[in-house]
């Protein structure tokens, strides 16, 4: 199959699973949530003043019409206004999704970067002292509450030390208040993604052409970066590529906790307040960035390993 014609099928797959995601998201919010209008006005409301509501919000309409609307935001990304703040929920994205990214993005490139070296380490000293330690070290990391981690960064190196902001945010002289949460981030990732990146590797210093390469008489040096890396990314690729819908939504304790006005205190806003339409924009965005990356995963498989291309 023509690589440009297995691009543009992958392409075409996005349209019914959107569909798909929207009819679950419409269920989750429209049919099983609570009536938004009592969520609103409390138990003691009227049943005028529960209707009257039911149509400002447009929830007399018809099932079928509810439903089109939530496949049109997913399209347009126009998700209508915030029933607390009653501010354009597209405003608050666009405000939010920069603090967000100025945490994620860099601790997502930095523990990235950082796992697959160690895991390359790893894997060159497997069995052996050096082995078992990084990898002792990694469940250790992954074994402690990320509240645990917050709760210390800002106490010890913030409170005592001085050494970062405790809390706060300023664009663009953001750096000062987004080192701590950008350090947490770190070594929460790091010891999940050496462990996953280690057994690709270790999966990869085991097939035949790595016998190959040694009988030619290469050095582990070209045997690990030309070619067990090499061979390695195409999966290390794809759990990455996966992590980035997450990574637009921030993240929610973070954010939370170091006030950061981004898409993950929004979200935990949204939730203290049961504002459903913030709450279903969110999960439609996550979702289309999460069908958008999946594809561009398969993509990337087609462009970077031939035999993707004949399934």
């Amino acid at each position: 199959m023509n690589i440009w014609s297995y691009v543009f099928r992958r392409i075409l797959y996005i349209f019914p699973i959107l569909l798909g995601v929207c009819l679950i998201i419409f269920i989750m919010f429209n049919v099983v949530a609570p009536d938004p209008a009592r969520v609103m006005l409390g138990k003691h409301a009227s049943v005028e003043q529960m209707e009257q509501i039911r149509r400002e919000l447009g929830l007399n309409r018809s099932p079928v019409v509810q439903y089109i609307d939530v496949v049109k935001s997913a399209f347009t990304f126009d998700f209508g206004r915030s029933w607390s703040t009653k501010q354009k929920i597209s405003e608050m994205i666009s405000q939010g999704i920069i603090p967000s990214l100025t945490i994620s993005l860099p601790s997502f490139i930095l523990s990235s970067i950082i796992a697959i070296c160690i895991s390359l380490v790893v894997s060159f000293f497997r069995g052996k002292l050096i082995d078992k330690t990084i990898v002792f070290a990694c469940v250790a990391l992954m074994s402690i509450s990320s509240l645990a981690y917050i709760l210390f960064g800002q106490y010890f190196l913030a409170f005592k030390l001085g050494i970062f902001e405790i809390s706060g945010y300023e664009f663009p002289n953001f750096l000062p208040y987004v080192a701590l949460p950008v350090l947490i981030w770190i070594f929460l990732n790091v010891g999940p993604d050496v462990r996953f990146f280690r057994t690709i590797m270790l999966d990869e210093i085991y097939q035949d052409y790595v016998r190959t390469a040694r009988a030619k008489g290469l050095s582990e040096f070209k045997i690990m970066f030309k070619h067990v890396l090499k061979n390695s990314m195409i999966s290390i690729l794809t759990y990455l590529v996966i992590q980035i819908p997450y990574l637009i939504l921030g993240s929610l304790l973070l954010e939370n906790f170091f006030s950061i006005p981004g898409l993950g205190s929004i979200i935990v806003d949204a939730i203290n307040a049961s504002d459903f339409p913030v709450l279903k924009a969110m999960t439609i965005l996550g979702a289309v960035g999460l069908i958008f990356f999946s594809v561009l995963t398969d993509v990337m498989y087609a462009l970077f390993d031939p035999r993707a291309r004949l399934k």
